[in-house]
């Protein structure tokens, strides 16, 4: 294996959304949960992924569920609060890039997001190249993002490997070539990482 492949959320950083529009915000667990799965399953979230402007994507949330108005303004324009660091990965980032491997970032998110939540990131001065689906407006696990990042980097898709949290992600890497592993924990993403230092001594 000469490239690892690493997917964002739920992998080199976890999401408190919950938590963040009941802690941060104020509302209640069972209000968070409702907005949360209004927000998420409508298709405008993944628009957002795909690049639509945030400004945009917000009205029409607006006009389409004037209950939660506020509370979804409020969680689409604080996504700072909606990240938690993983520094114990990104050390082992870091380790794996000293090691010899080729480092790349393959990831769904908007720009707004993308920014807040990678702000002064460590792994970003390890990655050796990143394709995020707002870019290049295509989303995983359509085989255009994953060839694209391929294509872009001049990497043989038998010669990397995909870390992602989300098992149709990691089916649309194996599809192509690309080997894959599902994360389900940091501890579980913390140990393949390690095997994969030991493969290099």
């Amino acid at each position: 294996m000469q490239n690892i492949i690493f997917d964002v959320g739920d992998v080199l950083l976890e999401y408190r959304w919950k938590d963040m529009l009941v802690q941060d915000y104020g509302m209640t667990a069972e209000r968070a949960e409702q907005i949360g799965i209004t927000m998420f399953d409508d298709p405008l979230w993944s628009g957002l992924d795909l690049g639509n402007p945030l400004e945009e994507t917000i009205c029409r949330y607006e006009e389409k569920y004037p209950e939660y108005a506020k509370e979804i303004r409020w969680f689409l324009t604080h996504g700072e609060y909606m990240h938690v660091n993983r520094p114990a990965v990104w050390e082992k980032v870091h380790e794996l890039k000293k090691a010899g491997y080729g480092i790349y970032l393959l990831s769904n998110y908007s720009e707004d997001l993308f920014t807040k939540h990678t702000k002064g990131a460590s792994f970003l001065n390890d990655i050796d190249g990143k394709v995020v689906s707002y870019q290049i407006h295509a989303i995983k696990p359509n085989p255009e993002i994953y060839l694209y990042l391929l294509d872009k980097y001049n990497l043989k898709a038998d010669q990397c490997l995909f870390f992602d949290d989300r098992a149709q992600n990691v089916e649309g890497a194996e599809k192509l070539g690309i080997h894959a592993i599902r994360v389900e924990s940091q501890e579980q993403l913390l140990g393949e990482l390690e095997k994969l230092l030991c493969g290099k001594k």
